[in-house]
């Protein structure tokens, strides 16, 4: 018996390049947060490794905690933005380019800012390494990030906003 068509062409609108890459960067980023957390018993949020390299140009008591393994946060950091061009000169055939106006990736930034701090963790942080170890914070942060970006996309995209 052949497969219902319907799931089928709902995976190729959802993924038209495939889901192999996505498969691969899921396991990588797992793999990855596992070795770091086995070799450190440090979760490997994105948040925390970027708060880190606040310990270098500050002397603020909540900066200095890092100071003793910032300097591999500051790698895995910077291993996060060079990975990231490395995938799009490999597989994009140059830098990764945006039609989204700067003024809102300025204000889309200080809103993430803000919300991994109320949200004590960014999205890296509780969605690999807090739901994995099946933390019900982070599980409940998960469900809500997901929840507002979809209530946000739709309320954006129907009210005709474009980049």
């Amino acid at each position: 018996m052949l497969p219902d068509p319907l799931p089928l062409q709902l995976a190729a609108d959802l993924f038209p390049n495939g889901i192999s890459r996505y498969a691969i960067g899921g396991l990588l980023v797992g793999l990855g947060a596992g070795v770091i957390y086995l070799g450190t018993g440090i979760s490997a949020g994105a948040s925390t490794f970027l708060e880190s390299t606040l310990s270098y140009v500050s002397d603020r008591s909540r900066f200095g905690r890092y100071v003793g393994s910032r300097d591999w946060r500051l790698l895995f950091t910077l291993g996060i933005v060079l990975g990231a061009g490395v995938y799009a000169v490999t597989y994009q055939g140059g830098a990764w380019t945006t039609d989204v106006q700067p003024w809102r990736l300025l204000i889309g930034g200080v809103f993430v800012g803000v919300g991994t701090r109320i949200g004590k963790g960014c999205t890296s942080g509780h969605g690999v390494c807090g739901v994995g170890s099946a933390s019900k914070t982070s599980i409940v942060g998960v469900v809500t990030f997901l929840l507002v970006a979809i209530v946000t996309a739709q309320l954006v995209a129907a009210a005709g906003v474009s980049p």
